[in-house]
């Protein structure tokens, strides 16, 4: 009985799922992303959740196509064994992008719909602003993508919005204690910090961690000295070192520098800040790499916003809002649980900036998935931009917070993309190509290769095998996706494969999908770019020398001050989160296909200390997009008939 029962357990635990996916009938010509989403039903949200081995009360749902699963399943399937973790990245885009979350859907269609192998995609939750201003959605496209499309890329359960929530009531704790101290005794301060509550006087829960790191053992508000009063009471933030930024999650420009404080009642305390938008919080950054609620309490309680007169961190624990934080983020940290076109199953979980964060989607949603599919599934999660960016900060930051080995890289190509590498015309969002992208031009894909070349090193400096998923674009000739796949084989790639998933659905990557259980099959050796425990600057210079080919780096005097003062701080051993642009390998946007002895510039060096990396910034980084003559907002709009959402992308 006692066997029996164990090998029921085990077939449970290991059986594919028992799955039904969804018919696609492709149209030809291919209809609008919105228009084919429409034109498929959903399964209802519990129902996926049940095929794919969720307990009842493991889901949390929202509404009839999407829910939340609870971490809770962690501890349930803490003995089964992972399945095989597979990574999007990409060459270096055009401003269009190359369609990686579209591969990425693609890939999981056809491995779950089309070979019956138990797979999830994991995908960062898009922003509002693009949605609304020059790139659209993310949800993939064609005939892959994850639906309902409207649903994904507005709102979704919320996530960004209690992101917003948290990063602002942060700020606000900041420039609130500067005037509250500005204005007030020290005595004056301390009664008002720990008052006198029904003839009673108590220290917070936080308030007695604060005095535990300053030093003071007491637990008596009314037995502190009055040089003990002064060192809890006063934070003694300097104003310029403030680096917490208030958020929103709408393409602004005109936030990106502001004078705040100028109303009477703020006494003349006024300083110069600026919005970011919500995906460049660094509280989403701290979501995407967390483990579990007590891990990410712990990381919102270090993120550090400032330093005092004396040069010493600020950290939202000092200024007491950590469990506040905590309590905002409380259903954020849930993974949201989706599916694809053909009915497989998608994580949809946080989306930190892809420059200055690490631009993956959650360690949770990773984690969690791996367990789902079981010891012979796969999770393809995706990275932000090229593979110089999103990739090597997925290897350095992501797999290092989870512990997680990947198998595979999937590094994504187009011949648009190669074309202009090798010396094509600009491309403009909102211009139409030029023809030497819509005619067949064996020349500029032959000279454009030397990037795709590049991106296949750099994924094999981790010792991962890589796979080239050439995504076709219908203008793309036979003769140049051949050359692609060849000269792709012969760079080091395991497998060079065109796919046309966009068109027809996961039947169009199943050649794709064979060749990522290939490959996953040969075993992975990966290994880490660098040491945590070389100085920053050697870190920077491994990066960018092994990495985008530079000759040296130069540091700005503001960023040599800032690296002396992380190392004093003792910050030195965090990985690095390089915010660079991903229109080139170089610091120039320009500069194409792959640029070589050039002088990396830093002009400065930031901390994320809770989301827990160093990033340095090379050249001048925008973190609030602005919105483009003729936004993407022009075309969406309501049918107040029938509330469908029409017009997105």
């Amino acid at each position: 009985m006692v066997s029996s029962g164990r090998r029921w357990l085990r077939e449970q635990q290991h059986a594919r799922w028992r799955l039904h996916c969804l018919k696609l009938q492709p149209l030809s010509p291919v209809p609008s992303d919105l228009e084919i989403s429409r034109a498929q039903t959903p399964k209802a949200v519990d129902v996926l959740a049940k095929e794919i081995g969720l307990l009842a009360d493991e889901i949390e749902v929202y509404g009839r196509s999407k829910a939340k699963v609870r971490l809770s399943l962690l501890e349930r399937l803490k003995d089964q064994a992972d399945g095989k973790y597979v990574l999007v990245a990409g060459i270096t885009p055009t401003p269009l992008g190359e369609g990686k979350s579209t591969v990425t859907v693609g890939l999981v269609q056809a491995l779950t719909a089309h070979l019956n192998i138990n797979s999830f995609a994991c995908l960062r939750q898009p922003s509002q602003g693009p949605t609304f201003g020059v790139k659209g959605g993310a949800a993939g496209g064609g005939y892959a993508q994850v639906i309902p499309m409207e649903e994904f890329n507005l709102h979704l359960t919320g996530d960004i919005h209690a992101i917003t929530a948290a990063n602002n009531l942060l700020a606000a704790a900041i420039d609130t204690r500067i005037l509250h101290e500005n204005t007030q005794t020290d005595k004056a301060l301390y009664n008002r910090l720990v008052p006198l509550v029904n003839g009673v006087r108590e220290f917070s829960s936080i308030q007695l961690a604060r005095l535990k790191k300053l030093g003071i053992n007491k637990t008596d508000p009314s037995t502190l000295t009055e040089e003990e009063i002064s060192k809890f009471a006063r934070l003694n933030i300097e104003p310029s070192t403030i680096t917490w930024q208030r958020v929103l999650d709408t393409n602004d420009r005109f936030l990106r520098k502001m004078t705040i404080g100028q109303a009477h009642t703020e006494k003349g305390y006024s300083r110069q800040a600026q919005f970011d938008i919500a995906v460049a919080s660094e509280i989403m950054a701290v979501l995407a790499l967390t483990d579990s609620l007590t891990d990410m309490k712990e990381r919102l309680g270090r993120m550090v916003v400032a330093s005092d007169k004396n040069g010493q961190p600020v950290t939202a624990e000092d200024l007491g809002v950590t469990g506040a934080l905590t309590v905002l983020m409380k259903d954020a940290i849930k993974p949201n649980l989706m599916q694809t076109l053909e009915g497989t199953p998608v994580f949809v979980h946080a989306g930190p900036f892809a420059n200055i964060a690490h631009g993956n989607s959650s360690v949770l949603a990773d984690k969690i998935a791996l367990k789902l599919v079981g010891e012979e599934g796969f999770v393809v999660t995706e990275a932000g931009f090229g593979a110089d960016i999103g990739m090597e900060k997925f290897f350095n930051i992501k797999c290092r917070a989870s512990g997680l080995v990947p198998n595979v890289v999937v590094l994504v190509a187009t011949v648009r993309a190669l074309k202009m590498h090798g010396g094509g015309p600009s491309v403009t969002a909102g211009v139409p190509l030029k023809k030497e992208y819509t005619e067949e031009n064996i020349q500029l894909v032959a000279d454009g290769c030397c990037n795709l070349q590049k991106q296949i090193q750099i994924a094999q400096l981790f010792g991962v095998p890589v796979v080239v998923a050439l995504n076709v674009f219908k203008t793309d000739s036979r003769a140049e996706i051949d050359l692609v796949c060849e000269l792709a084989k012969r760079a080091g790639a395991f497998d060079a494969v065109p796919c046309y998933h966009w068109s027809v659905g996961g039947k169009g990557s199943v050649d794709l999908a064979r060749a990522v259980r290939e490959a996953a099959g040969q075993g992975s050796r990966f290994r880490f770019l660098y040491d945590l425990q070389l100085p920053i600057v050697e870190k920077i210079r491994t990066i960018a020398q092994a990495v985008y080919g530079a000759k040296d780096i130069e540091l700005s005097p503001e960023a040599q001050s800032k690296i002396d003062r992380y190392t004093q701080q003792g910050f030195g051993n965090l990985p690095i989160c390089m915010a660079k642009t991903h229109l080139s390998l170089s610091h120039q946007p320009d500069k194409k296909g792959v640029p070589r002895d050039f002088i990396l510039p830093i002009s400065d060096v930031r901390a994320s200390i809770g989301a827990g990396f160093i990033y340095p910034l090379v050249g001048t980084m925008s973190t609030m997009p602005g919105l483009p003559t003729r936004p993407c907002f022009y075309d969406i709009d309501l049918d107040t008939e029938t509330e469908q959402v029409k017009g997105l992308f």
